[in-house]
């Protein structure tokens, strides 16, 4: 809600992680946001971090946070494990919330979520960034020109320091079943999410992968079926890659220069006739330069929700939050990647 006649949406961030930078310089390119409170686990964190961006309030507690009536909207960037704890807790304190991927352990998990949200009538989206981009709507509205997709190929493989930590002993929150960590959970879903909202939830799955000494998996490759296409999912923590993305069709292709962040889309035509020997398809530039921060736009339309007193996203939506819960929960079934929060009730 617009506070006070100001214009102006009060947000408390829970988390001080570098991605919470990243978000806040994206946020505040909005006129309409303002930074009201910070939650971390240390106090003294809490006021360091604030006082970067002139948050007047800091706390310990995520309950305290959000029962405070400065608070109009809550970003959380915590440990997945603690992703629908502290979203419920938001949510049942009236605040709108906005969730960094993944939305949650699980599916089960994201389903209390919705529940929640639709009972406290307030927004809460995913902060899944390339869906949220420009070029994300670019690739939709381009797609009738690839006639029928054969294949959907998105790859993120970024080999992490934080596994060099992991080599010598030291476990971070990534690579902790704990904390619902892993490369499916971290990187994977950036993959899987733009496969989802675009073309459903797939019929069938086949995963294999590398798991790591805590438990978790540090790379998958995924083949899932549609009708009449297939899609694969490639992502790693402990490797790197240079590979783009592709959605392949009978009439041309699109790539993509990458799929976590989109900022190049590319139109190929399919080749002349000729069994494929004829000349090269010219190829279009088709995707837009984005004129503000990657961080921006998901911010923007989480405030368009919470302006507009909708509860959720049309791109960002619970069904393609679920969806792609559902299919990482079938990746870390076969791969025998268990979280404690799989066994609650």
């Amino acid at each position: 809600m617009l506070v006070g006649g100001c214009g102006k949406i009060r947000f408390g961030v829970a988390g001080t992680n570098p991605i919470t930078d990243w978000f806040l310089r994206g946020a505040l390119q909005d006129g309409r946001f303002e930074l009201a409170a910070v939650c971390s686990r240390s106090i003294g964190r809490a006021k360091a971090f604030g006082g970067k961006y002139g948050a007047a309030l800091a706390f310990s507690s995520i309950t305290e946070m959000a029962a405070d009536d400065s608070v109009d909207a809550v970003y959380i960037a915590v440990p997945n494990s603690l992703h629908a704890e502290y979203s419920i807790a938001c949510m049942n304190a009236g605040k709108h919330v906005l969730c960094e991927k993944p939305a949650a352990s699980n599916a089960a998990e994201f389903s209390r979520i919705v529940e929640c949200a639709k009972k406290n009538k307030v927004a809460f989206m995913e902060a899944m960034l390339p869906t949220a981009s420009p070029n994300f709507k670019v690739i939709r509205d381009t797609l009738p020109r690839l006639g029928k997709v054969r294949r959907y190929f998105g790859a993120y493989c970024q080999y992490s320091s934080r596994y060099d930590k992991l080599r010598r002993g030291d476990v971070a929150n990534v690579f902790s079943t704990a904390m619902s960590g892993g490369a499916t959970m971290d990187i994977g879903v950036y993959t899987i999410y733009p496969m989802v909202a675009l073309f459903g939830m797939p019929q069938s799955v086949s995963a294999q992968g590398i798991l790591l000494t805590t438990g978790v998996d540090g790379q998958a490759a995924v083949n899932m079926e549609f009708p009449g296409m297939n899609a694969t999912v490639a992502y790693s923590k402990i490797a790197d890659s240079y590979l783009p993305s592709e959605i392949e069709g009978e009439e041309g292709n699109l790539l993509m220069d990458g799929i976590h962040v989109i900022h190049n889309v590319t139109y190929i035509p399919h080749r002349a006739p000729m069994s494929g020997q004829g000349p090269e398809a010219e190829r279009q530039t088709v995707g837009v330069l984005p004129e503000k921060s990657d961080y921006y736009y998901e911010a923007k339309d989480f405030m368009d929700l919470v302006e507009g007193r909708m509860f959720e996203s049309e791109l960002n939506s619970w069904e393609n939050s679920l969806n792609t819960l559902r299919v990482a929960d079938e990746i870390r079934r076969q791969l025998g990647v268990v979280f404690p929060a799989d066994t609650l009730p």
